[in-house]
Parts: structure tokens; C-alpha cells; sequence
């Protein structure tokens, strides 16, 4: 009995002490202590306590955890005594001055920009841990994991304290292996062209591919997964990514582990839909999957967003397509049904878009579908993520659906993490008048808006050489439309053998996509030329070009633009093609009509071994307004279309004067070559051969020859050469050489064998 009594009192003691502290309470003031530099009321707009308003202890806890938040604390300490509420704090000192020592790889602008601890503000203790781990990721960007960081401070007074990051930067990691451990259907040597982390080299302290950091190796199992299930592999997985390190050496060796499975080919591909009214014919040429043709992964997704678009054409926003596959492992092929069904009905309520510290939100904002109030639909969602990651302005893009403030509402939430879009570029080529020496700046999303400028300026080593400058600027979405609207500003000084060319160009411009593969541009294009030099030296021709100059050339033109390549930097399948006509005439000196046609068609000749092979075929054809043209209206023919002969090497000339060409009104070409990786050299150091034939011809020159000129080089006859090629993708730029052996040409042509550039594949 004695016993049980004593429980039952200690229980109810507990009790009513719980009850004491979940009781409400009131206070009728509220007393601030230790706030010398901030004043009362700031304390007291920052707790969630009010006099004569009730509170419990929780609200006291709230009101701690809010004033440690601003960081100017360093101590908080809150009290009930005689109806007031007594909040005692102490205050952080504050920082006078914030200093880096030990750091080189890194300067202490950059640093500065780093840590949040800045002059003027308190000394927050969590705030430092913050910046330390920040510095930490920072040199860990650089390859540089074992970096240590310290903190020091000097008390200059009660109130004011020096703070400086004391820094070791350790020694650089790097890369000395990358294995692959199941890989049968492809080398190694591929898989390490596909994968972003690479071995060290002598050219990696330029494009730090050899930085070993997690999420980058989280990135290479995705990009592995990616490559094979778009190659046939659709039951691939990386079964583990393992990284070791050796100290001793500071290096990292990557081990993936594959499951490659079996190669599959699409079967039965069909439609099954549950929704009454879609149209079959729509749905079926909808479909990007057909059967026979190997499995890809990424072609089943585009089916299911092409099918979730006719749905929503067709007045079914909330249609649901999920792809059904089914696995035949006697023939190894994968039968696809797309059915679609009715979903859910519920509507986005907000899109918050979260992380972008540079890109402004109107422009991740534009690459939806849909905005508030619309149907959320999970395909059009998938499909912006898709757009926002291929703007190439983010690191990284997630986004995530929960629910909002009614079942049938959705909150999206868009995080990002915004990248470098900038580059400057210097380096040294050739062309067929010497020597020449190009810098230019590259902006991919200037200023946030999502604008593309390049300002550009290159010339020759010698004062007789070119001069050329350039500024190209595009609005991605002109005046809120799907339109890229920009112009192109060029001005260029070229010094030949007898007179000097002057000129000045302005094209405005304005593309409008047509699908996803098709494009149409419309441009407005303004010349301005002005030939220079002793015209007693030149031919009657030339003359008049110098004495009724200068030239103003007017016209407007069109270009339809196809593009169906697996890749812009290094195509390996697809088309890219395009069909332009222009008119002259809109005043000035030009009148004309012409038509230009370009067609590139790429191929993977040998998967493992990476051999690409490509077809160039291309044509043109002015009509003139008149008997004859000017000479700078004609077409010119030379070694970027026929390799083995210099800039205008080919066509009609004045006769015995290497310079003054006159071109020509019609002309076609072809080229074939093959790319290979260059063996015996690692692939992850970007070069690459080529082979490679090219052949085609100038002809019918309709510029009016005056005087006594002897016109050469116009009959037509068929140029053609063959030659080998080096291309490395540097990190600035494609550079490429070619050195071409002429099979056909004229006694007139001026041949050029030996060539170094810039690599344009278009």
C-alpha cells in the first residue's frame, strides 16, 4: 500500500508538471538585456512572443532558434519572472577585417566571393564552419581534396575582431587509371570517350577532366546507363562505381562494374487507347519506334511525349501514356504497347523556381509548356526539365511535384544550379594568305536573360594581311514569342597582291522552328564594299570595281535548316542540311536571285572502334537581273569546299593575275571522309585522323569583261583531290590540318596543299 501511494504521487507530480509547462501563458512586457549595438526592438520584432498575447514553451524555443538565426548572437537566454518576459542576449563581436593566407590556386577575390563572412558583420561561429566547408568544396573543384583550413582571429577590441582562413592546399589529386570490369559489346577505350572524368594528361591542368569528384562520378554512371540503353541494352545497369585512393601518390583509380545484358530490336510496337476521340492516323505517326530497328531508350521517350502532345492537341490535356515493354529473350526483341489513359485531373497551382543566382526566372520559366492554372501533365514537365538541361546554362535541374492547397493542385518546384557560360578563346591558325592570330569572348546566357553575344577579331602576323572583326548577338525569344531574333555586325581588311578590299556587313535576322528538326531563318543583309589600290596596276575589270566604287549590296533571304544530329560537337549519326534563296535588288548596286544548298550526312561506320563516316554534297545557282553580274555577287570556289586549293582558287580569273577572280554563276561539290581515333593515342586526349576525297567545279562566269582582259579557268572541268587530316578538340577550339594532294585541276587554279584551321563541321 505504503508502495503504491508513493507511485501514484509521483505520477501525478509528473503530470502536473507537464501541464505546467504545455499551460498558455501571458506577460504584460517584454525586457531586452545585453543589446548595446542593436536595439531593443529589433530583439523584440524577432521573437514570437507578444505581451498580453498567450504562449506556451514551445514559442519560447521558437524565439531562441530565430534570434541564434541572425547570427549578430552569441549567447540567448529567455525567462518568465513576474508577468515580463526577460530576453538576455550577447552579442556576437564584429568583424573589421577578412584575410586569406596560404592560398595560390585560388585568389582572395575569388575567395571573397566564396565565404559569406564579410567585413562589418558579426562573428558567427556556425557562419565560419560554413565557409570553411565552402572553401573546401571550392579547392575540390580543382582537384585538390586534402586541403586544410583553419580559422584565427585577433581581438581588436570588445567589440571588433580580425578574422583570417588559414589555408594548406595540398598537393593535386588526378586520375591514373579508369577500368571497366563486364564490357563485352563495347572497348574500353569507347567507353571512356563516353564517360566526363578522364586520366590525366599533359593538357589536363587546361580542362581539369581529371578533377575526381563524386557527383561527377555519379554523372559517368548515368552517361554510361544513357549510352547503352540508347545502343540496344535496355536491361544495362552499372552494378558498382568505385573510386580508390592511393595516398602515396595522391591519385584516384576508377573501377566500373557492367551488366551489360542482351542486345535487343524493337517488336510489336501499338497504340492502346482508352480515351474516346484520338484520332488513330495522329497517334500512329506519333510514334518514333518502329519495329525492327534497334531498341533505344530515347526513342521510346519521345514517343511518349509525341503521343502526350496529340492527346493534348486533340483536347485531352490530362492523358496519361505509359509505355508497356514486354521481353522476348527467344529473339531478343522488345514489343512495345503505348497506352494511353484519362488521368488524374489536377492543375498546377505555382511554379517556384529555387537556386538560380544568375539566370533570371523569365527564362527557366519560358522552357515550360505550361504555367499556373494549366493541367499538369508529367510528360510536358519531363520534356521542359529536358530543355532547361539542354540550354547548357545549369549544372544540374530537378524538379519535383507536391501536392498544393487542394487534391486536384500541384506545386512545382524548379531548382537549379547555374554554370559557367562564358568563354575567351585565343589561338593561332592558317589560311591561304599566312599566318593568322584570333581572339574572341563567347557569352551563352548574358547578363541571365538567356542571350547569346561573341564579339570576334582576328589578322595576320604581318601589316599586309587581313583584318576581321565581328559581333554576332541573339534574343532567344523575341518579344515573348518562340522567335531567335539577332544580327551579325562584321568589318573586314584584306590587302591582296594589287588593290585592297574594305568591307562592312549587317544581317538582321529572325528563326522561327517549324518542329523539332526543322527551322526556317529570314534574313535582311546590308554589304558595303570598298576597293582600294593603284588602278593603273589591275586589269580594265578591276578598274572599274576601284573607280565606280564603293558597292552597296541589298538583299533579303531565307534559309530552311533541317538537323537531326546525335551531337553538334562530334555527330556520329543524323543530317544537317540546308536550302537557302536570296533576293538582291532592294536597292544599291546587286541584282539577283540565287539559290544555295548544303547537305552533311554522318554515319557510325564501327561502333567500338569509333569510326564516323560523312557524305558533303553541295550546289548553288544566281540568277542575274540583267546580262551580266558584279564580281563580288558570284559564287567563289576554293579549299574549304574542295580541299588541296586556296581561298578562290577555282573558277574563272583574269588571266595571269592570281587575285582578280571573277568566280562563277553556278557550282557543285561532294566530299567523303572517314574519322578515326588515332591509334596508339590515348582518345580522352581529343585527336583524331581523317581520310578524305573531295571533288567538284565552278563554271559559267556571267561579270561583263571589259577591255582587253583574258578571262581563264571557265570551262568547267571537274577538280577533285584526295588527302589525310589531323583534328584535335583542344580545349580552345576544334584545330584541325589537312595536307591535300590535287588530282584534277587547271594550269589557272592556285593550289594550296597544306592547310591549318579551325574545324567547321557545317
Amino acid at each position: 500500500m505504503k508502495k503504491s501511494s508513493i507511485l501514484i504521487a509521483g505520477s501525478l507530480s509528473v503530470a502536473s508538471l507537464t501541464a505546467a509547462v504545455a499551460r498558455a501563458e501571458t506577460v504584460t512586457s517584454i525586457v531586452v538585456e545585453g543589446a548595446a549595438r542593436t536595439s531593443a526592438e529589433f530583439v523584440r520584432s524577432h521573437i514570437t512572443i507578444w505581451p498580453n498575447v498567450e504562449f506556451a514553451g514551445s514559442d519560447i524555443d521558437d524565439s531562441i532558434r530565430q534570434l541564434y538565426a541572425l547570427g549578430q548572437f552569441k549567447n540567448v537566454r529567455i525567462t518568465v519572472a513576474r508577468k515580463e518576459l526577460v530576453v538576455v542576449v550577447e552579442e556576437n563581436k564584429l568583424i573589421n577585417q577578412v584575410v586569406f593566407n596560404g592560398n595560390q590556386k585560388i585568389k582572395d577575390d575569388n575567395l571573397a566571393l566564396i565565404v559569406k563572412t564579410k567585413p562589418t558583420g558579426p562573428y558567427d561561429e556556425a557562419q565560419i564552419k560554413s565557409d570553411i566547408e565552402a572553401i573546401k568544396q571550392a579547392y575540390a573543384a580543382t582537384g585538390r581534396t586534402d586541403v586544410d583550413v583553419g580559422i584565427k582571429t585577433m581581438v581588436l577590441s570588445p567589440d571588433y575582431v580580425n578574422v583570417a582562413f588559414t589555408i594548406n592546399e595540398g598537393e593535386k589529386t588526378k586520375i591514373d587509371s579508369i577500368n571497366f570490369i563486364g564490357n563485352s559489346a563495347f572497348s574500353a577505350e569507347r567507353l571512356s570517350s563516353v564517360i566526363g572524368l578522364k586520366k590525366s594528361n599533359l593538357l589536363s591542368f587546361l580542362t581539369r577532366k581529371d578533377v575526381f569528384l563524386e557527383e561527377k562520378l555519379e554523372a559517368d554512371k548515368k552517361a554510361l546507363a544513357n549510352f547503352y540503353t540508347t545502343h540496344g541494352f535496355a536491361d544495362f545497369e552499372v552494378l558498382s562505381a568505385e573510386a580508390h585512393f592511393d595516398p602515396s601518390d595522391k591519385s584516384y583509380a576508377l573501377t566500373f562494374t557492367l551488366n551489360e545484358g542482351p542486345l535487343y530490336s524493337f517488336g510489336k510496337v501499338a497504340v492502346l487507347s482508352n480515351i474516346n476521340g484520338l484520332p488513330d492516323g495522329e497517334l500512329e505517326k506519333a510514334l518514333r519506334t518502329k519495329q525492327g530497328e534497334r531498341y533505344n531508350a530515347d526513342r521510346v521517350e519521345t514517343s511518349v511525349e509525341s503521343l502526350t502532345n496529340v492527346a493534348a492537341s486533340q483536347g485531352f490535356p490530362f492523358a496519361k501514356v505509359t509505355p508497356r515493354a514486354t521481353h522476348n529473350l527467344a529473339d531478343n526483341t522488345i514489343s512495345l504497347e503505348y497506352q494511353i489513359d484519362q488521368g488524374e485531373k489536377s492543375y498546377i497551382e505555382r511554379i517556384v523556381i529555387r537556386g538560380n543566382t544568375r539566370t533570371r526566372d523569365y527564362v527557366i520559366r519560358r522552357e515550360f509548356d505550361v504555367s499556373e492554372g494549366d493541367p499538369y501533365n508529367r510528360q510536358m514537365i519531363e520534356a521542359s526539365k529536358r530543355r532547361l538541361e539542354a540550354l547548357g546554362f545549369f549544372k544540374s535541374v530537378d524538379i519535383t511535384a507536391t501536392q498544393g492547397s487542394a487534391a486536384d493542385r500541384v506545386v512545382l518546384t524548379v531548382d537549379v544550379e547555374d554554370s559557367s557560360t562564358g568563354s575567351f578563346g585565343i589561338g593561332a591558325g592558317a589560311s591561304s594568305d599566312g599566318p593568322v592570330l584570333e581572339a574572341s569572348v563567347e557569352e551563352n546566357n548574358f547578363l541571365g536573360r538567356g542571350q547569346y553575344i561573341k564579339l570576334a577579331a582576328s589578322g595576320g602576323w604581318d601589316d599586309d594581311d587581313s583584318r576581321n572583326y565581328s559581333l554576332a548577338f541573339t534574343e532567344p525569344y523575341f518579344l515573348g514569342y518562340h522567335l531567335a531574333a539577332g544580327f551579325d555586325l562584321n568589318y573586314s581588311e584584306t590587302s591582296y597582291d594589287d588593290y585592297d578590299l574594305d568591307q562592312a556587313g549587317l544581317s538582321l535576322r529572325v528563326t522561327a522552328p517549324i518542329n523539332e528538326q526543322l527551322a526556317s531563318t529570314f534574313r535582311y543583309n546590308l554589304t558595303y564594299l570598298d576597293y582600294g589600290g593603284d588602278s593603273s596596276d589591275l586589269s580594265a575589270t578591276y578598274q572599274h570595281l576601284i573607280d565606280d566604287g564603293p558597292w552597296v549590296r541589298s538583299s533579303v533571304s531565307n534559309t530552311l535548316t533541317f538537323n537531326s544530329l546525335d551531337s553538334v560537337k562530334q555527330p556520329r549519326s543524323g543530317i544537317y542540311a540546308t536550302l537557302t534563296e536570296e533576293f538582291a535588288g532592294l536597292g544599291g548596286d546587286s541584282q539577283y536571285f540565287k539559290v544555295t544548298g548544303k547537305l552533311r550526312y554522318y554515319e557510325l561506320l564501327a561502333e567500338d572502334a569509333d569510326v564516323i563516316g560523312s557524305l558533303t554534297l553541295g550546289g548553288g545557282q544566281i540568277f542575274a537581273f540583267g546580262s551580266s553580274l558584279n564580281t563580288f555577287d558570284q559564287f567563289s570556289l576554293g579549299g574549304n569546299e574542295i580541299r588541296g586549293f586556296a581561298k578562290r582558287g577555282i573558277g574563272a580569273r583574269i588571266a595571269d593575275a592570281d587575285d582578280q577572280t571573277l568566280g562563277g554563276s553556278s557550282y557543285f561539290y561532294g566530299s567523303a571522309e572517314v574519322s578515326f581515333p588515332l591509334p596508339a593515342v590515348p582518345r580522352d586526349a581529343g585527336f583524331r585522323g581523317t581520310f578524305f576525297a573531295d571533288a567538284g567545279t565552278l563554271f559559267a562566269n556571267r561579270v561583263q569583261v571589259l577591255g582587253s582582259d583574258v578571262v581563264e579557268g571557265d570551262n568547267g572541268s571537274l577538280r577533285a583531290s584526295v588527302g589525310v587530316g589531323l583534328v584535335w578538340d583542344s580545349p580552345f577550339g576544334a584545330l584541325r590540318v589537312d595536307y591535300a594532294l590535287p588530282l584534277a585541276y587547271e594550269e589557272s587554279d592556285e593550289l594550296e596543299r597544306f592547310k591549318i584551321g579551325v574545324n567547321s563541321a557545317f
